[in-house]
């Protein structure tokens, strides 16, 4: 789900506009996965560009009420969703704790950082979803803690069925600002990418596997 049609496109135009998102299907991508992928998002980069980090800051921020309504703590997910959620949480008004991919091995050997109460109300900022792998991590982590997940709220979702399957199977609900299909829309619109390349980019987004 995205948060508007008008919005994510906008968001879509930004992060092609300053190659946060990357589209290469002539000339793959290698991800660490080994899997072959005509696009490759970075999602920080909007954090270099102060117009375009308000923009998402603020469409994080109208996610969050709109959909979860106002929580008693913003958490980001390590790494990509920590500066990203510090700015919601401040947008809002709210405490920010954040969540290591895994417990430290010294010190107090905390997994999350940041003061929290049980049974707190906290929304999950991410800054991309792939399978929902190491966001679901994280908010295991949270209910571990006993603190009471509303759900999450990324920048981008590639729609793979498969992150769709395991949210759904962990029983957290989630939202975007913008996805695949929105932003291969603005970039057939931008002659960024030719009739041929949308066709190979929807056929790699169905079998990222079997691509190429």
């Amino acid at each position: 789900m995205i948060l508007n049609e008008d919005k994510a496109l906008k968001v879509a135009e930004f992060l092609l506009q300053i190659k946060a998102i990357k589209l290469s299907p002539n000339d793959p991508f290698t991800w660490a996965s080994g899997i072959k992928s005509p696009i490759y998002c970075d999602n920080r980069v909007t954090l270099s560009y102060p117009q375009i980090r308000t923009f998402i800051r603020q469409g994080y921020a109208e996610s969050v009420l709109d959909y979860y309504g106002k929580p008693d703590v913003i958490a980001g997910v390590a790494t990509g969703g920590i500066a990203q959620g510090a700015l919601v949480a401040q947008e809002l008004g709210l405490p920010f704790i954040y969540i290591r991919s895994e417990a430290k091995t010294h010190g107090m050997g905390n997994q999350i950082e940041g003061y929290y109460e049980e049974g707190q109300k906290v929304v999950v900022i991410e800054d991309l979803i792939s399978t929902g792998g190491s966001s679901l991590k994280a908010i295991e982590a949270l209910r571990e803690a006993k603190l009471d997940v509303k759900g999450l709220i990324a920048i981008f979702t590639y729609g793979f069925e498969l992150a769709h399957t395991n949210f759904s199977d962990a029983e957290c609900p989630y939202v975007t600002l913008t996805d695949y299909d929105t932003m291969l829309t603005k970039a057939l619109d931008s002659n960024l990418i030719s009739e041929d390349d949308l066709s190979s980019l929807q056929e790699w987004r169905r079998n990222p596997k079997g691509w190429k």
